[in-house]
């Protein structure tokens, strides 16, 4: 599989076989993020050795000109030079490197993940739609109530928004277990890199959009998710008390650290935290009504993703009015922890001596 590498274990069985005999590591290269995270095998899931994270806005300008720009394409050859130095230097054993909506995006991102190749030395595999709410899922699957049927995934990234549908029961013999089917999913063409550039692209930063502005903004995502919420009916289904929502995006970790009033982020409490949908539409609203350079001043939020809070404000609070469950659960996860769920499973079937390989 391209953006794996998986050499062969030798057998010595016991804490040196399938998931415990690798170092393990994932990137996530989104339209506004590098993300690298590397761990092993614990008995409780895994250890976190290191982290890495930087917004290189590599989708900067891909939805106006339909291609990656030369200055992004450094920023981000940089970031993951970084990134492999690192897996170099932990002695990584098993990768995926994974690449998300702008190269699906940009007429030039074969040539450039070909260059990421040249200079850094790491393979990635440009994901579907799909695979990213399949990866979501994996990493999130914990934070699921099992006592309630279904569930919403909303997962807010920098060039689209992935919201999957999915069917939640108790898994077999396991007290508090759950077990998920994933059964649809949506790719919504708007992220907070997209939206902005769309809708607020040289706005002055001193100066705050019009209401008029944002409530567009707001309504150009009801629109991509009207359709997919009749086809399942969900709304019913909302109303009989039969859906759970769950956000997995730093729009969403955003907002419910700032509801928390916490003064720095602090990703221990913020994971896994629940915020009632009230909270949220209100704190929507006053991001709605903040310049960038108000913005900026406030905590969790900053310099860096100043300029990308009124889009992901309107993004979450278009996911808030679709569907009115009456409380969101937050996840600082994604398709890193997603990734590495999947890479030591594979480790573990392995190392099986009845595992079956392909010829």
């Amino acid at each position: 599989m391209a953006g794996e590498t998986t050499p062969h274990a030798a057998n010595k069985g016991g804490w040196h076989s399938g998931r415990f005999a690798h170092t393990f590591s994932a990137i996530d290269l989104g339209t506004n993020n590098c993300r690298l995270l590397v761990a092993r095998a614990s008995i409780e899931g895994y250890e976190v050795i290191d982290t890495y994270s930087r917004p290189v806005r590599l989708g900067e300008g891909v939805a106006l000109n339909g291609s990656l720009c030369g200055e992004a394409i450094e920023r981000t050859v940089h970031a993951l030079s970084v990134c492999a130095a690192k897996m170099q230097r932990h002695r990584v054993s098993r990768a995926r490197n994974i690449a998300t909506e702008a190269c699906r995006r940009a007429g030039n991102g074969d040539d450039f993940l070909a260059l990421v190749k040249q200079r850094t030395g790491l393979d990635f595999e440009v994901i579907p739609p799909a695979e990213e709410a399949r990866l979501a899922l994996a990493s999130c699957e914990n934070l699921l109530d099992p006592e309630i049927p279904f569930a919403l995934l909303i997962d807010i990234g920098g060039g689209s928004t992935e919201v999957s549908w999915i069917r939640v029961t108790q898994r077999a013999n396991c007290f508090g277990g759950v077990a998920t089917e994933l059964l649809d999913m949506t790719s919504v063409p708007w992220g907070v890199v997209t939206l902005t550039e769309a809708c607020v692209s040289g706005l002055p930063r001193e100066q705050r959009a019009t209401r008029a502005c944002y409530d567009d903004m707001v309504e150009r995502i009801r629109v991509d998710l009207r359709p997919f919420c009749a086809r399942h009916g969900i709304g019913g289904a909302i109303a009989r008390g039969d859906v759970q929502m769950v956000g997995a995006s730093g729009t969403v970790t955003t907002v419910s650290a700032h509801h928390m009033g916490l003064k720095r982020y602090n990703r221990t409490l913020v994971d896994g935290s629940r915020i009632g949908r009230e909270h949220i539409l209100r704190i929507c609203d006053q991001l709605s009504e903040m310049s960038v350079a108000e913005l900026t001043g406030m905590p969790c939020i900053g310099t860096e993703r100043a300029d990308l809070a009124l889009a992901g404000g309107a993004i979450l609070e278009a996911v808030c009015r679709q569907w009115q469950t009456p409380m969101v659960r937050v996840a600082d996860r994604g398709l890193r922890e997603g990734v590495l769920m999947d890479l030591m499973r594979r480790a573990d079937r392995e190392a099986d001596p009845f595992f079956c390989r392909d010829e």
